[in-house]
């Protein structure tokens, strides 16, 4: 494609569709994927390579990635396997140096992997998240749209959206009111969101009978949002590591 860039030493595969303005950096190996337009992959990375699955007999799978994403050095980005068939990665990511994702896991966009990330096989990572250094993903984890994950944390449940969360193993902190403000989110859908985890986190209903009631009443779509995820989680979700939920003093509002 037009104004593609390949650096020495550079290992172009099997099945590799480039799109417009690729770089790719020197040493760097890309098979069995489709690079979106103006991406960059870095020294040393390997996308599209082989799952790391013992269940894994050669089938031809695929990574797909989405314009505008920076992969830095090492990276690994690996195919799918038979269960899915894919990896696939939003647009305009940024994967940092030593990030990992495995197999068949769906990222969205504009989501951030920090050094040495470890994402294992199925996970699923929601538009605009941001996952800290050293953050391990166990398989099947789902992480909100917008969740921010601190540095080391261990995640064997699922993060909900909008919220802050770290810890060995990870616990929720409050929502991420800056990553939601920098969104343009409304004074209102962040009051209401608060409402929502106060509500969630500190009610004594089974979480089950507390969710459905919830969904039922009128809610923002954020908080619509926040509803459907928590339904939907088949591992779990992580709960707060107080019951201070997002009025704590560590979490509150500055404003």
């Amino acid at each position: 494609a037009d104004g593609v860039d390949i650096g020495p030493y550079a290992v172009i595969g099997e099945e590799v569709i480039l799109h417009p303005r690729v770089r790719v950096g020197p040493h760097a190996v890309v098979e069995f994927a489709e690079v979106g337009e103006a991406c960059q992959i870095h020294a040393g990375s390997f996308v599209g390579t082989a799952p790391q699955d013992l269940k894994y007999r050669g089938e031809r799978t695929r990574v797909i990635l989405g314009p505008g994403c920076v992969v830095r050095e090492c990276v690994t980005l690996n195919r799918g396997t038979a269960a899915s068939g894919v990896t696939r990665i939003g647009a305009r990511c940024l994967f940092m140096a030593y990030a990992h994702v495995a197999h068949d896991c769906h990222i969205g966009q504009e989501v951030v992997l920090a050094n040495s990330v470890a994402v294992a096989g199925h996970a699923e990572i929601g538009d605009g998240a941001v996952i800290g250094g050293m953050v391990g993903l166990h398989q099947f984890v789902r992480v909100g749209k917008l969740a921010m994950i601190g540095a080391g944390a261990m995640v064997p449940l699922d993060i909900p959206p909008f919220t802050l969360a770290w810890g060995d193993r990870a616990k929720l902190n409050g929502l991420n009111l800056i990553g939601l403000r920098r969104r343009g989110y409304s004074a209102e859908h962040i009051s209401a969101l608060k409402r929502a985890y106060r509500d969630v986190f500190s009610s004594s209903l089974p979480m089950a009978d507390l969710l459905e009631q919830m969904s039922q009443q009128p809610q923002s779509d954020p908080v619509k949002e926040l509803i459907a995820f928590l339904q939907k989680s088949s591992r779990g979700f992580c709960r707060p590591a107080t019951a201070g939920g997002p009025e704590d003093k560590k979490t509150s509002d500055p404003s």
